[in-house]
């Protein structure tokens, strides 16, 4: 017998309204039902890309829809934990886009409530599914490296302008910054891959480029209608339309210690031309690197002692094709057919909502520490409830 698809309920149609593109495939699993955003604006694109859709301006109204399942919570930053912790008390299994939240406070809230209820929580880290991530972490797993000492990441963040100044991205009270709301997804692989949390930080950063453009829309006035073209509005100084407020950093440099003893660096620049990221994994009997994180990409593996960056590696392997490229390289169907399947049954995820607390964790007290000169951080724990609940699988 066929199993019905999972009827999900879809709060916020933004930058990441894919996610609910992707979700829904009726007749494969899965279908968005009802959607809810303030926006009529988005609200009609909703109906336009998903036809049948039926939306509405009040969140509430999908939480009591006897049609819904299982929710999708794609809104602000700043509006997860209280709208996680609404569809959580409701009794359905909830997918908080990443970052969880912007503050430890309101990731410990949602995590609190996930347990108080005993309702499924699933936190959408997507480069856990993506496939230069998966190699990465499964030559490490082989041992080909050895122990993992250190990890570096560099990430060029070619269409910053675009995507993260011209709208609530761009102010502090929404997102506590792009140090955060960027680099949760590689913090959090970064402790992927070296299998620790961090639990101290020291970071220095500024706003070098855009807070210097003076092309600011008006104060409620939206966002113009070609804020992203693919090849356009290239270099910074020629963007226009920027939001009104701009109080985040453009470029941000944080060192980790993780509490395995692993050291780690994580750096990020918002006006770079190209648009990847680049890991070094290095261990005690060799590294790793990706050339490239799409379509095309290798990871190459030294063991052996060499001079010269054009040396042969001693291994390399190509990053392999996603089944489904669509959203982050076939990340987002993986991951979306992960929760899917975690919803109806429960069980292990690749994801976890610790993980993402405490990427949050690592990103908040690196974002105090670089506001304050560079001070090095203690990164908070978790309560033990709540980590030994979680490890558990969500089960009482």
């Amino acid at each position: 017998m066929t199993t019905p698809d999972l009827r999900l309920g879809v709060l916020g149609y933004g930058l990441r309204g894919s996610l609910a593109r992707t979700a829904h495939r009726p007749g494969a699993g899965s279908r968005v039902t009802v959607l809810a955003d303030p926006d009529p604006a988005c609200r009609a694109r909703a109906e336009r890309d998903m036809p049948g859709l039926r939306t509405t301006e009040d969140h509430r109204r999908v939480l009591d829809d006897p049609e819904v399942d299982a929710v999708l919570v794609l809104t602000p930053d700043h509006t997860h934990a209280e709208l996680a912790c609404q569809t959580l008390h409701a009794g359905l299994p909830t997918l908080v886009e990443k970052p969880l939240e912007i503050t430890v406070e309101g990731c410990d809230r949602i995590l609190r409530t996930a347990h108080q209820t005993g309702t499924r929580l699933y936190v959408g880290h997507n480069m856990r599914h993506m496939p230069v991530i998966r190699l990465m972490r499964e030559v490490v797993a082989r041992g080909e490296i050895g122990q993992v000492r250190t990890v570096w990441v560099r990430h060029f963040v070619g269409y910053g302008g675009d995507w993260y100044f011209k709208d609530w991205h761009a102010e502090r009270r929404h997102t506590t910054g792009l140090l955060l709301q960027k680099a949760a997804h590689d913090i959090d692989v970064v402790h992927w891959l070296a299998g620790g949390h961090t639990e101290t930080v020291q970071a220095l950063g500024d706003l070098m480029v855009y807070g210097d453009l003076p092309h600011r829309r008006a104060p409620g006035e939206p966002k113009h209608e070609d804020w992203y073209t693919e090849d356009g509005h290239w270099p910074p100084h020629t963007q226009r339309g920027l939001n009104p407020v701009i109080d985040v950093e453009d470029v941000s440099l944080v060192n980790m210690r993780l509490d395995n003893g692993v050291l780690a660096a994580y750096q990020q620049c918002h006006f770079t031309p190209d648009y990847w990221r680049n890991y070094t994994v290095i261990g005690d009997e060799g590294r790793l690197e990706n050339f490239g994180d799409g379509p095309g990409a290798v990871v190459k593996v030294w063991n052996s002692r060499r001079s010269g960056h054009r040396a042969q590696a001693d291994a390399e392997y190509a990053v392999p094709a996603a089944e489904d490229e669509a959203g982050h390289g076939g990340a987002d169907p993986l991951l979306v057919a992960e929760f899917v399947r975690f919803a109806r049954e429960g069980g292990p995820t690749d994801t976890s909502p610790v993980a993402a607390r405490m990427a949050v964790a690592a990103g908040v007290s690196a974002t105090a520490s670089l506001r304050d000169g560079g001070t090095p951080r203690a990164v908070p724990a978790l309560p033990e409830e709540l980590l030994t609940y979680f490890e558990k699988g969500q089960m009482r």
